[in-house]
């Protein structure tokens, strides 16, 4: 808690749109909400969001990681990044066949997708605790177990 806090108060003090924290499933896990951001600045944000939590954890004499799997035996969730993302037209009326159309688009790009999202996301997405497998590419409203989930 003491990290989370530290970590949550230096990100205001920051400027950074840090909007939320809980922990997770996995023993020590935690998670924190950037934005909302519009464009590029939500990289930024969650970029120097990072550096601030790794320095937080300095002073804490605490080493923190973004492995997606850093806990390996036993059965646990792994860590990964979810983001929200939208456009004025998947907000308006009948938006559900704008955000389609991004899916599809998404989804012809998934194998080359993955190759570039970093090391260990096959420990991850394995197609259990609330995840697609690497291999597939999913979505649906409200599934919590596809690569992109709708919300309702």
């Amino acid at each position: 808690r003491h990290i989370t806090d530290a970590h949550y108060k230096a990100c205001l003090y920051a400027g950074i749109e840090i909007s939320g924290t809980n922990g997770e499933v996995m023993p020590g896990q935690q998670e924190y909400q950037v934005g909302p951001c519009i464009g590029i600045d939500a990289g930024d944000q969650l970029m120097m969001s990072r550096y601030i939590l790794q320095r937080v954890c300095e002073d804490f004499q605490v080493y923190c990681t973004l492995h997606p799997k850093p806990i390996v035996e036993g059965d646990w969730n792994g860590a990964g990044m979810h983001t929200n993302v939208s456009t004025k037209e998947m907000r308006e009326e009948g938006g559900i066949d704008a955000i389609r159309k991004a899916i599809y688009k998404l989804g012809a790009k998934h194998e080359e997708h993955i190759a570039v999202y970093g090391t260990g996301n096959e420990l991850r997405l394995t197609g259990k605790h609330e995840t697609a497998s690497i291999n597939d590419f999913c979505f649906g409203v409200a599934n919590r177990g596809a690569s992109i989930r709708i919300g309702r």
